[in-house]
């Protein structure tokens, strides 16, 4: 076991949107290597059956919205780490619902970090979004570009960042905010219209059925396996270095569509052709991480390129 992992043992942790898929994955490997993990959520976006296992875990569940901020002070009493990941994680999403996205991933945002104040958690890990930087000429993106929001979601994602460096700032609250690229995996939901790329193809793909990709297929993507940004979350929790800093969380490598699609059909052996529709409002067309600063600050090794993720991930679904 790394070394990093033995620092939560037996400490007591905190997951906002524990019931969501990064935030169910994180929960349930916490728990697995000795942490007394805390779970908030209001099923709003996460799922029930990501939570099956948690009693027999030893994860506490609670059910409430995270934005409501007195009356869910309670559950970060006696909490060392917090990990933030709660949200609506859609760009579609907050075009079509600006006002309920923001309530969760602003507002709540809010709410989380005056908790945390006010209760002395030790550090803050933020689940922030790299469609803060918008399309950029450069490639690959690095912290210190110029944000460029196309969307609500990355509008919020961004306020969130903001509000956590203020608080490490003026109240001395240790943050770090840590923006994911295209993060998959299992227990990710292939059954909304807001669902990620990912699982959307491999339902796709199980079943036979068109793969659609919006716009040309040349759109590229760093594509993060869970596992690494389970690893960024907690050397970011232990790090003093990342306090009060942005790093980006991915593999730093990019797949257009066409090529992710391609992978995918291959793997299983479907039949599956691919179709292309009108370009999506808010999608950023390219995506690609530096890790420098990352690897600098939390020691961050990513370790499941797209082939190897693919693999557990489609190995999960057919499960």
């Amino acid at each position: 076991m790394d070394s990093y992992v033995l620092e939560f043992r037996n400490k007591n942790c905190l997951v906002t949107g524990g019931a969501g898929f990064i935030g169910s994955n994180l929960s349930r490997f916490l728990a697995k290597n000795g942490a007394n993990v805390t779970v908030i959520d209001n099923f709003s976006t996460g799922r029930r059956s990501n939570t099956s296992d948690f009693e027999d875990l030893g994860i506490k569940l609670f059910e409430a919205d995270i934005s409501e901020q007195e009356q869910t002070s309670t559950h970060f009493s006696d909490i060392e780490y917090v990990f933030h990941q709660a949200a609506v994680p859609s760009v579609p999403r907050s075009i079509a619902e600006p006002w309920l996205t923001n309530n969760s991933n602003v507002n709540g945002t809010l709410a989380v970090l005056e908790n945390c104040r006010l209760n002395n958690i030790k550090k803050v890990v933020f689940a922030a979004s790299s469609s803060a930087y918008g399309d950029t000429e450069v490639l690959p993106k690095e912290v210190s570009m110029k944000s460029s929001p196309l969307s609500p979601y990355a509008v919020q994602k961004l306020a969130g960042e903001m509000y956590c460096k203020t608080y490490f700032d003026n109240f001395g609250l240790r943050t770090t905010a840590l923006r994911y690229f295209n993060v998959y995996g299992p227990y990710q939901d292939p059954n909304s219209e807001y669902s990620a790329v990912i699982p959307i193809f491999i339902k796709k793909a199980l079943n036979n059925e068109s793969i659609t990709i919006f716009g040309d297929g040349t759109t590229s993507r760093d594509f993060t396996f869970i596992e690494d940004v389970i690893q960024a979350n907690l050397r970011a929790a232990i790090s003093t270095k990342s306090d009060g800093h942005v790093v980006n969380v991915a593999y730093g490598a990019r797949f257009t569509l066409t090529e992710l699609a391609n992978k995918v059909i291959e793997n299983i052996g479907s039949s599956s052709s691919i179709e292309y529709a009108d370009f999506r409002k808010g999608d950023v067309l390219h995506s690609l991480a530096d890790l420098t600063t990352t690897k600098d600050l939390i020691d961050y090794k990513p370790k499941f390129d797209l082939s190897l993720g693919l693999s557990n991930t489609i190995m999960f679904y057919k499960k």
